[in-house]
């Protein structure tokens, strides 16, 4: 059976809220495991038949914790992950364009599939202190979310990808 490896980071909630979205819409589907990054291994992306990327922007980047997550594991998986289907989810508080840039420039050196434009949730914090609050993301775009995890499920479930 396959089975769908969601990885995320959240510092604030809001791409924690977003990846347990997809969960919820991808469970309906296939077998789902929601890791966060610091606990994911080589081993939980080589069990995986699909990938769903979930990650706050950060300073216009990537979050450290999401990039150390792939740099930790990108050479114990090279060459192995080839043409494996996945997705990514930013929570941005400006556009989260060269965050989602990142991540597939990432994805790319493993050789997998994007199988879908990222899914950019922007929160539009902007000061200091709405940066740093807890963030609680719109039912609007955690359904998004759910719709998301749902389909890469569907896909996989299918052979699509």
């Amino acid at each position: 059976m396959a089975e769908l490896l969601i990885v995320y980071h959240s510092r604030t909630g809001g791409s924690h809220q977003m990846a347990e979205a997809a969960r919820a819409g991808a469970a309906e589907e296939i077998t789902t495991h929601l890791l966060t990054a610091d606990e994911t291994t080589p081993e939980d992306l080589l069990a995986a038949d699909g990938y769903l990327f979930c990650g706050p922007e950060n300073l216009a980047a990537l979050s450290g914790a999401m990039k150390e997550f792939f740099d930790r594991c990108y050479y114990p998986v090279l060459s192995r992950l080839n043409g494996r289907p996945y997705a990514q989810m930013i929570c941005a508080g400006s556009d989260g364009e060269n965050a989602a840039r990142q991540l597939a420039r990432i994805a790319q050196g493993w050789r997998l599939k994007a199988v879908q434009d990222p899914l950019i949730v922007c929160t539009h914090a902007q000061t200091p202190e709405d940066i740093l609050a807890d963030k609680v993301i719109p039912e609007a775009d955690l359904q998004l979310c759910r719709e998301l995890g749902q389909a890469i499920g569907a896909g996989l479930v299918m052979g699509m990808f």
